[in-house]
């Protein structure tokens, strides 16, 4: 029986992220670390820090997908609305969480330093469960299949740790890519086509250029839940590159970058 494919989207919120003031990490870090446990990202979308965006991207992506990985907006300032946003995307109230509190307060000691701006990061959706914040103590929290973590990266990555296992995986999407000097998309796109119809879904193929100082050329990936269809699809690849009279290089990256 084959093992099911479960897949999950991204939800990177901030205004920030849409003026090209920051470039986000995130969604590369969310796909490594979920393509292990079975879990692809299928689907990403920037919004902005409006309310009525953030809650109509959740519903929608929620409803669509196995899991939702939301990133950002959940600090002590008035534009985290995030929180608040997830509570309306599933019609609950928001609180203070009374052991998210306690977080809090154990971390920020002393009277007065846990202020009313501090506090906010407290709140969260009725029913929520807490996901722990190893590196600045303020958690983040699930409702259902939405997991709703901070946006700053290593913040972020430390919450992952925390999100992995409550996540059912399924079928583990690996990947084989090749190398192939001086060859041209035009070279292989009919040939790379064919391989990808004679496979039946089994098996997914990209091809990335790439340009500098020593030439050009393309990486060939390709991508299967099927270790077998996946070896096949490599031999295949290097035979594509040979065909054009290359000699093809494994190479190990999972996605090789357009340069």
């Amino acid at each position: 029986m084959t093992e099911k494919r479960v897949k999950a989207a991204v939800l990177l919120i901030g205004d920030e992220l849409l003026s090209g003031r920051t470039q986000d990490v995130n969604l590369q870090t969310i796909a490594k670390f979920m393509a292990p446990l079975g879990v692809q990202i299928a689907e990403a979308r920037v919004v902005a820090d409006v309310p009525d965006e953030i809650v109509a991207a959740v519903n929608e992506l929620r409803g669509k997908y196995d899991y939702v990985f939301t990133t950002g907006g959940i600090g002590p300032t008035h534009d985290d609305k995030t929180a608040d946003a997830i509570a309306a995307a599933f019609g609950v109230g928001i609180d203070v969480h009374p052991e998210a509190r306690a977080i809090l307060e154990a971390h920020y000691k002393g009277p007065g330093n846990l202020n009313e701006a501090r506090l906010r990061m407290a709140r969260v959706p009725i029913g929520g469960d807490l996901v722990p914040n190893p590196v600045s103590k303020a958690p983040g929290f699930q409702m259902e299949n939405v997991f709703v973590m901070a946006g700053v990266p290593s913040i972020m990555r430390g919450m992952l740790e925390g999100v992995g296992p409550r996540l059912k995986g399924g079928a583990v999407v690996r990947s084989r890519a090749v190398r192939g000097k001086s060859v041209r998309e035009g070279d292989i796109a009919k040939g790379l086509e064919a391989l990808e119809n004679a496979t039946n879904g089994a098996v997914t193929f990209g091809s990335y250029p790439w340009f500098g100082p020593e030439g050009y050329g393309l990486h060939l990936v390709a991508r299967s839940a099927d270790p077998a269809a996946l070896d096949k699809a490599g031999d295949d690849l290097n035979a594509l590159i040979r065909a054009c009279g290359a000699e093809p290089e494994e190479v190990t990256e999972l996605d090789p970058p357009r340069n």
